[in-house]
């Protein structure tokens, strides 16, 4: 989780520009919290979806 959480940050300052990746990660945010166990499997969806 940590790691993820580190990630996560330095794309946020390099990838700034692009409008659709904080909606991104704040999606992927919510389903890990909702999903839980199931997180890699539901953001997999939600990246295909997007």
């Amino acid at each position: 989780m940590a790691t993820a959480r580190v990630h996560r940050f330095s794309n946020w300052g390099k990838e700034k520009r692009g409008a659709h990746y904080p909606c991104q990660w704040y999606l992927m945010e919510r389903d890990r919290r909702v999903s839980g166990v199931n997180r890699s499997y539901v953001s997999k969806g939600l990246e295909n979806i997007d």
